[in-house]
């Protein structure tokens, strides 16, 4: 008896997102696409997740644009995105209408499988994104964000299961996105799941702990009839097993996929030429890490993370971060680390890290967390904590998305003329600063994204550090010339700044430092904080707001500032009661730790 296994790709998206920092180009997919839509995948998963963002914050491409590209290019393939439930591709909750607006429209524009899925589990925020993928005609996949914790057991995940299958779902997947599956509990999860709903089951692992392959496995002999993979070249350590070594698996056997391998193999050959152009996103953190048993940190924020404690020139701390990370989620009630709480958790763990004290400084996501904002928490969170965060603010106890008022139009005004269609709208939606940002560069015609160059290792082209276009320089030195492209500039810490270049095309990194003039901490001219009363942040990053002027009487814990940090915003708050006497910042700006961003005056 044929028990067909049906396998989704995930090489244009998760399978970058999770290894190169999601920053492969619409031009290197759509080269290859008439052989991956020969393969008879069940579908291409191309969008979602990260993509969205990457596509506007650097590489200045239209992500609707890349949509409609990729279904002209794959007529006879279904293209599957990943959506955050009530998030949708956002950090925050959108109203009722927005998320109606944009599943519509993702399917207008090529989506067919929409694979949902709620942060928290919390199935009351799926509802009215299952409503709208049915509305449209398309496949609802509801989804398990699987984790392990002292409430996440298989009767839970069962009844989840259920209550999304009564909402209307086709078919629910088992999303491991930290690779926390092992095979036998695999086994046991898809056998009672099959006992106790109709649904088809997918299996979506990620091979960090280099177990993928056997937890699909067990899958297969359980019941589970659809498998994500990578190709090969894209594969392994913190993205998914091998689409090759999975057909090859179950080739000859009752489960065989029915794939070609041999067209499999051309296509990794591609994407092997392909992933050189983006080495250096490459994380050293995605590799097989048995360690994310403990710490559970997905394959998609493992590299981001890396990226993003680099930009702090703290990378040599990312162990200390990894251990914090499963105390922070413990505080926070264990819910699962997925987009958005993956990011709230894991930035809320750098902050304490960094600052060398626990909780000194809260994200506004984690207060927002703490009251209820996102959903309910899983298991028990820390009163402690929450009282420190919130104070005597209500906890709510309703669906978020029940106190949010209908937005479209407020969002069509507030962006007006710049868009041109209602997808312009909804990008807008998503990230308004950044999305803004890339509707006026359109408008004017200086989109620019990320700046490539020549490697002589690939004979291509590759992404640097930094946004924008290097700055040239032809430099001559006793008649030999030189070309400089200063390609970024990191942030500056104990005095010394690291800029990013390249000479006659070699990529390097030069650190430079004050000669004989060495002052620990300097940075842009503002003095360095010392009184009680001088105001500085523990974190580099832009300024978001400041909330107060000079001459204003603040008391202790008053919030003067907002400031944005790995994509994250966090108050800074009034050391002592007194009198702002100057205000050193505006908004927009950048700061380091240490510096003197407001003056108070007890």
């Amino acid at each position: 008896m044929s028990k067909k296994v049906f396998v989704t790709d995930t090489i244009l998206r998760d399978a970058h997102q999770s290894l190169i920092a999601t920053r492969m180009r619409t031009e290197d997919m759509l080269p290859i696409c008439p052989k991956l839509d020969q393969v008879g995948y069940w579908s291409l998963e191309v969008w979602g997740g990260a993509t969205f963002d990457a596509c506007v914050r650097f590489l200045k491409e239209d992500p609707w644009e890349r949509l409609r590209q990729l279904k002209a290019a794959l007529p006879n393939t279904r293209l599957q995105m990943l959506l955050r439930g009530q998030n949708l591709l956002g950090y925050r909750h959108y109203s009722d209408d927005v998320v109606r607006a944009f599943v519509a429209k993702a399917a207008a524009n090529g989506i067919d499988v929409f694979r949902i899925f709620d942060a928290m589990n919390d199935v009351r925020n799926l509802r009215v994104s299952i409503e709208a993928v049915k509305a449209a005609g398309k496949h609802a996949q509801g989804t398990l964000c699987y984790t392990t914790s002292p409430v996440h057991t298989i009767k839970a995940f069962v009844e989840q299961a259920k209550q999304m299958e009564a909402l209307g779902c086709d078919s629910v997947a088992i999303k491991d996105m930290a690779g926390l599956l092992t095979p036998y509990v695999t086994g046991e999860l898809v056998k009672a799941l099959k006992a106790e709903q109709s649904l088809p089951i997918f299996i979506h692992s990620h091979d960090t702990a280099g177990l993928a392959a056997m937890c699909q496995l067990k899958a297969i002999e359980n019941g589970a009839s659809h498998i994500d993979t990578a190709i090969s070249s894209f594969a392994w350590g913190t993205s998914h097993a091998g689409t090759e070594s999975m057909v090859a698996a179950l080739r000859g056997t009752p489960y065989d996929s029915g794939l070609n391998l041999e067209l499999l193999q051309e296509i990794g050959l591609y994407f092997y030429a392909v992933r050189k152009k983006y080495h250096q996103f490459e994380s050293e953190f995605t590799a097989v890490d048995t360690r994310v048993q403990v710490n559970q940190v997905p394959g998609g924020m493992m590299s981001n993370l890396a990226n993003q404690l680099k930009e702090q020139g703290a990378l040599s701390r990312i162990n200390e971060v990894f251990a914090e990370i499963p105390k922070v989620r413990e505080d926070l009630g264990f819910p699962p680390l997925v987009t958005p709480t993956s990011q709230i958790v894991g930035s809320q763990a750098v902050f304490n890290v960094l600052a060398g004290e626990r909780y000194k400084t809260i994200t506004n996501e984690v207060k927002l967390y703490l009251q209820g904002r996102y959903g309910k928490a899983p298991g028990v969170v820390s009163e402690t904590l929450r009282k420190q965060a919130i104070g005597n603010e209500e906890v709510i106890e309703v669906r978020p998305a029940d106190l949010i008022k209908p937005e479209m139009a407020k969002l069509r005004a507030e962006i007006g003329a710049l868009a041109k269609s209602e997808e312009d709208v909804l990008t807008y939606a998503m990230f308004p600063d950044i999305g803004r940002k890339f509707l006026e560069e359109r408008a004017a015609g200086t989109l620019k994204p990320e700046a490539l160059l020549p490697t002589p290792e690939f004979g291509g082209l590759c992404p640097v550090p930094g946004e924008g276009v290097p700055t040239e320089f032809i430099i001559d030195v006793h008649g030999e010339t030189y070309r400089v492209d200063i390609t970024g500039v990191g942030v500056k810490t104990d005095g010394k700044r690291h800029f990013y270049l390249s000479l006659d095309g070699m990529p390097e990194e030069v650190v430079f430092e004050p000669l004989n003039q060495f002052v620990s901490g300097a940075s842009n001219k503002r003095k360095q904080a010392s009184g009680p009363g001088d105001v500085s942040t523990s974190m580099p990053g832009n300024i978001v707001d400041v909330l107060v002027k000079e001459g204003d009487v603040v008391k202790v814990g008053q919030a003067l500032l907002i400031t944005e940090a790995m994509k994250m915003e966090t108050e800074v708050q009034a050391p002592i009661a007194g009198t702002v006497k100057t205000i050193h910042i505006g908004k927009g700006d950048r700061v380091t730790p240490g510096e003197v961003l407001i003056e108070i005056e007890a």
